[in-house]
């Protein structure tokens, strides 16, 4: 008759060949998407261009009827564009195929560029697009490509759900953090409150006015493919953003939150660190 000692272990190796077969299973899914989302981003590119090239009216004069179709054809082109990048991001950072490079840059300068993007979008939807900045922060160690990526994630968000009227703004303040170091597999230390001239990280900030959260999914809304339950289904997503953004911003070593009620806007903020010695973990302390 089988001990118990030798059931729980058999029980326990048959857990780990099955969390192994579905690990192998998910990688699987995983490179399908990109394989499926990859492929459409070329045809998508093509038919851009195509739209492009017509509302430029480079090919012929075009009624303002057909301009406005392939206006609107263009708006969804983009959106769709956006869902294959969404899906291709995922997929990579699932598989471990991205790596966060960081290099010594201007941050402010960063989010400038991404203001700048975005702001002719804020503009055609009747919604204003602030930038400010506390102080100056000197040039720190951060992937730029990677920051845009989350900032433009926490942007579209926003955009999406502020009605024309309505404001946004993206901000940025320097700021002490003062992190737990992780002792160990199963415990946490406070770290030793560090006595620094200057703030070690940034905080940066996107709020909105938009119809806010309610408390229950202030950590939902970071999981892979949730989307908030609510009346109005017109606001599509792949409920992919906030869930990139996460996984971007713990991979600097820093954390994102949210801040809002409903009724009250939103305001979700992350903080990066600005020395690369604090770039320790995928998973920092909360």
């Amino acid at each position: 008759m089988e001990s118990d000692a030798a059931s729980l272990a058999r029980r326990y190796q048959e857990l780990l060949q099955a969390n192994g077969q579905l690990q192998e299973e998910t990688h699987r899914r995983m490179i399908a998407l990109a394989t499926a989302a990859h492929r459409l981003k070329t045809p998508l590119a093509i038919i851009s261009g195509y739209i492009e090239l017509l509302l430029s009216q480079k090919a012929g004069p075009l009624l303002e009827r057909q301009l406005q179709i392939l206006d609107d054809s263009r708006e969804n082109c983009e959106r769709l564009q956006r869902f294959v990048q969404d899906f291709l991001t995922y997929s990579a950072l699932e598989t471990g195929s991205v790596a966060v490079k960081p290099e010594v840059g201007d941050i402010q300068t960063c989010l400038i560029e991404v203001y700048e993007l975005w702001l002719p979008r804020f503009q055609k939807k009747g919604v204003a697009l602030y930038l400010t900045s506390g102080s100056q922060i000197n040039p720190f160690p951060f992937d730029s490509f990677k920051v845009e990526e989350v900032v433009s994630n926490l942007l579209d968000n926003s955009l999406k759900f502020t009605s024309a009227g309505g404001s946004v703004s993206l901000s940025t303040v320097p700021h002490f953090w003062e992190r737990r170091s992780h002792q160990g597999d199963w415990g946490f230390e406070e770290k030793r409150k560090l006595s620094l001239a200057t703030p070690n990280s940034v905080h940066i900030t996107v709020a909105d006015t938009g119809p806010g959260i309610e408390a229950e999914y202030h950590q939902e809304i970071f999981n892979d493919f949730f989307r908030i339950p609510r009346p109005d289904e017109s606001h599509e997503g792949t409920g992919l953003g906030l869930a990139i953004a996460r996984r971007l911003v713990q991979a600097h070593g820093g954390k994102i939150w949210v801040e809002s009620e409903p009724g009250s806007g939103c305001k979700v903020s992350f903080l990066l660190p600005l020395e690369a010695g604090w770039v320790d973990s995928a998973r920092p302390d909360r």
